[in-house]
């Protein structure tokens, strides 16, 4: 397979995350659709906390198994550091956020131009959740695409292909988990906005293939799926905060979680099924 043909695949895997992203622009959603929408987001990023971990565990566990006591430490230690700057790293930034609002509400004498005045408006609260969660996303496609462009150039097309069927499906169930915030909070975002998420979570699985045709790196992919894990875990926090204000009843957000839940493992069945 040449590599422009590894690469389709890597885009192909990549691209079905914008399935999901156009419901973020549903009109006249009720509340407690909003609310429910938001609880099957919180299912699938559970599952993907789950399956990021366990995926990046593996080859320090393997590695126990072996007594390489020293790439077992290694592994787990970059995990570790991973865990701490994704989950850090965005609460850090929630602070930056807060503190630049709170500057930017300041009154400024008159006939002066604040730089507040000059920048950007900042975007909403449901719109950098949103942008935390495709951020978070994209790391761990970037790691699955490090798989697909490894699988396909070592010459296993057909693990490569199973692997695209597999993510995906995946990432078309997590264009969904990143628009839902916005849908939960009614606001309605451009197509271009859409365009933007989409490429942030989506492109990293088209960049990873193009790198995993040339490296093939344990502790590389260890290192992105502990930063993506810690990001989203981080994310799941925030939603459920969300969910505490919706209008959903618990009976309903339980069951919306669950159904989330039962989606990611649904969809990972095909690259099980793969033996990855």
């Amino acid at each position: 397979m040449s590599g422009s043909q590894i690469a389709l695949l890597g885009a192909i895997a990549g691209f079905t995350i914008f399935l999901g992203l156009p419901i973020g622009r549903l009109r006249n959603a009720t509340p407690r659709l909003k609310g429910g929408m938001n609880a099957v987001a919180i299912g699938i990023l559970v599952f993907l906390v789950w399956d990021i971990l366990s995926h990046a565990w593996e080859p320090v566990d393997e590695a126990l198994k072996g007594a390489h006591w020293g790439t077992s430490l290694t592994d787990g230690l970059v995990l570790s550091a991973g865990l701490a700057v994704g989950l850090g790293g965005l609460v850090q930034y929630d602070r930056w956020i807060a503190a630049r609002r709170a500057g930017s509400a300041r009154p400024v004498g008159p006939g002066a131009a604040a730089a507040a005045e000059l920048a950007p408006a900042v975007r909403s609260y449901a719109g950098e959740l949103a942008l935390m969660i495709a951020t978070g996303i994209g790391l761990h496609n970037f790691a699955e695409g490090l798989a697909i462009g490894s699988s396909a150039a070592q010459g296993e097309i057909s693990l490569a292909v199973l692997l695209v069927i597999g993510f995906g499906l995946h990432n078309a169930t997590e264009g969904f988990g990143i628009v839902a915030p916005l849908a939960a909070e009614g606001e309605r975002p451009s197509w271009g906005t859409l365009l933007l998420l989409g490429a942030i979570g989506g492109g990293p699985t088209f960049l990873g293939t193009l790198l995993g045709q040339h490296l093939v790196n344990d502790t590389l992919s260890i290192a992105f799926l502990g930063l993506a894990a810690g990001s989203i875990l981080y994310v799941v926090i925030e939603l459920l905060a969300v969910a505490r204000r919706s209008a959903a009843t618990k009976e309903l957000t339980t069951w919306c979680i669950l159904l989330g839940l039962l989606l990611g493992f649904t969809t990972d069945a095909v690259v099980t099924a793969a033996g990855v």
